[in-house]
């Protein structure tokens, strides 16, 4: 458990697994508990954080849950690397005709001699 600083407050912040999130959420949908309930069975203090796990989860689905600040990165470059590689398919779509064409040309001069 790490702390911040606030000013002057200081506030613990509590690390809960996935797994936990996944039980308060399910909880909560199936099982119809209030987030009081939810965060007193977990001993989570923070009262809203049960409302903001159920916001994202909403919004992004289980992906909502994760650890945003070590995933981000990897999913931002996964994205981009993904956009890059349809770019290169196009162009190579474009070029193929081209490259065909050379080649039945190149084929015609070889069969030629």
């Amino acid at each position: 458990m790490g702390c911040i600083f606030y000013g002057r407050k200081r506030t613990e912040v509590q690390n809960v697994s996935v797994g936990t999130q996944k039980e308060a959420i399910r909880l909560h949908i199936e099982e119809k508990w209030t987030y009081r309930q939810i965060t007193d069975h977990f001993h989570i203090q923070d009262t809203d954080r049960v409302k903001k796990w159920m916001q994202q989860y909403r919004k992004l689905g289980e992906f909502g849950l994760l650890d945003q600040r070590e995933k981000r990165n990897e999913y931002v470059d996964s994205g981009r690397q993904l956009q890059a590689l349809k770019r290169e398919n196009e162009l190579l779509k474009k070029c193929l005709p081209i490259w065909r064409e050379g080649k039945q040309k190149r084929d015609m001069r070889s069969s030629s001699k």
